[in-house]
């Protein structure tokens, strides 16, 4: 079973909650294990994040970026938190796959410039979905 670490904006904006958690529900029903499958919460409260530390909450997500095979990031909505994990991805030989609305801006010229990324813009939700079958062939 493929381990898949989301990464999605938690502090910088939770506009595109629904949308991550129904990209990690197409990808878990097709045979993955999403890590962080919090992030398509609507509120974090579920997972505990509120009653954790910033320390805590550090060392909980570097170690399920270690334990990841791959990492798939919605990176529509700006996020530190999110470039931190993916260059750390990055570092760690991780692939890297970013998902991104070109309806709503430009990526980040520091993720759209590393050619170890896979970058996959969209222009329709059902692209997004369209893509992830591309890279999850599992059956639904």
């Amino acid at each position: 079973m493929q381990k898949v670490y989301f990464a999605g904006s938690i502090r910088g904006g939770r506009q595109d909650a629904a949308l991550y958690g129904e990209m990690i529900d197409y990808m878990e029903a097709r045979g993955c294990r999403v890590l962080t499958e919090h992030v398509g919460l609507e509120s974090l409260q579920a997972e505990g994040e509120r009653t954790m530390t910033e320390e805590e909450i550090f060392r909980r997500d570097m170690a399920w970026l270690t334990d990841s095979d791959m990492v798939v990031a919605e990176c529509t909505t700006p996020s530190h938190g999110v470039g931190y994990e993916l260059a750390r991805a990055r570092d760690m030989g991780k692939p890297v796959h970013i998902f991104y609305d070109i309806r709503r801006g430009r990526l980040s010229a520091m993720l759209a410039g590393d050619r170890r990324f896979v970058l996959h813009p969209y222009a329709a939700r059902d692209e997004v979905f369209t893509a992830l079958g591309r890279l999850f062939p599992g059956e639904e």
